[in-house]
């Protein structure tokens, strides 16, 4: 009744033309955060907390992403 999971949020808008799916690690505590950084300016907007593959997989499907790189 108190404990509910949160709506799921409003899509981030995604333009493959000047931004790039990126995942940025942690190297100290092994946090992941998937996003997408600008290719211009190197702006980089936080999407969600990636915890397993199966987020992973979730955050790939719904923008339609094949290749996403990793920064440390």
């Amino acid at each position: 009744m108190f404990f509910r999971r949160k709506a799921e949020a409003l899509q981030i808008p995604f333009d493959k033309r000047t931004q790039q799916a990126v995942i940025r690690c942690s190297i100290c505590t092994g946090e992941q955060v998937a996003g997408f950084k600008d290719k211009q300016t190197g702006h980089f907007t936080e999407v969600c907390l990636i915890r397993n593959a199966k987020e992973l997989e979730a955050f790939q499907q719904r923008y339609g992403i094949h290749d996403v790189t990793k920064e440390y």
